[in-house]
């Protein structure tokens, strides 16, 4: 079923949310929900996501302090909250998989954007599939589709390389071999790694090579800036943020 509203008023865009929740206020299966969050900006969260993690019965989060300043943000009391991250994840898994075999329903989200993206979960997510329990996805903001949208070149193909080595060499060694693939390529890294992979980009690609840099996406200070590598270097270099980059 289909219904559409005519919304002219804040008034009623309220009446509308509080009859989308009676007619969704059934209990949330018992599964673990993969919860999509802002990456930036607070009002970007879903309706949806607000009435998940509302209605789930425990909250997973890389961070103890940031899962609690999202509820905290979102009006949420007394929520039960279990920290999962790279250093305890195998620990916590057992102890999650007894919580869904209690009937228990669970919320996982990473500190901004889609749970595992580029952080923690998967394993929980393979184990939580093959004790027979049913994933969930809420879907929202992701920094990759982001950049992606406000990219001036359509990308039907593309090359997600996700964080680069630590080490320079190493670093360089990993963009020769996706320069070899011949697609564009999107990255991302650590903000106070940015000038040095900007100019590694600029040593393997070439100082004319066009690409798109994305910084702190949807906060006060958002920049976006298509031009050469060399020029994007110019204008940001020295410079941390949280950022996306496309080669193009």
């Amino acid at each position: 079923m289909c219904i559409i509203f005519k919304l002219e008023s804040a008034f009623q865009a309220q009446l509308v949310y509080k009859f989308c929740l009676i007619i969704n206020s059934m209990n949330l299966k018992n599964a673990l929900y993969i919860v999509s969050i802002p990456i930036g900006n607070p009002d970007d969260i879903t309706l949806r996501a607000i009435k998940v993690l509302t209605d789930v019965d425990i909250l997973v989060c890389e961070e103890y302090r940031n899962g609690s300043r999202l509820m905290k943000q979102l009006g949420i009391k007394d929520k039960q909250i279990i920290t999962t991250n790279e250093h305890n994840e195998s620990q916590q898994i057992d102890t999650l998989l007894i919580e869904l075999a209690q009937g228990k329903s669970l919320a996982l989200v990473s500190d901004c954007g889609t749970p595992l993206f580029s952080d923690p979960g998967h394993r929980l997510v393979e184990e939580v599939i093959s004790a027979g329990f049913q994933i969930i996805p809420v879907p929202g903001v992701s920094a990759l589709t982001t950049a992606i949208s406000v990219t001036p070149q359509k990308l039907t193909r593309y090359v997600f390389g996700g964080f680069m080595p630590r080490a320079p060499q190493d670093r360089i060694n990993e963009l020769k071999k996706l320069k070899m693939m011949r697609l564009p390529v999107i990255l991302m890294d650590t903000p106070y790694r940015m000038t040095n992979l900007l100019e590694d980009v600029k040593k393997v690609f070439g100082k004319g090579q066009r690409i798109t840099l994305c910084c702190d996406l949807t906060l006060p200070g958002e920049t976006i800036i298509t031009a050469s590598v060399e020029e994007v270097l110019k204008r940001v270099g020295g410079k941390k943020a949280e950022f996306m980059l496309v080669i193009m």
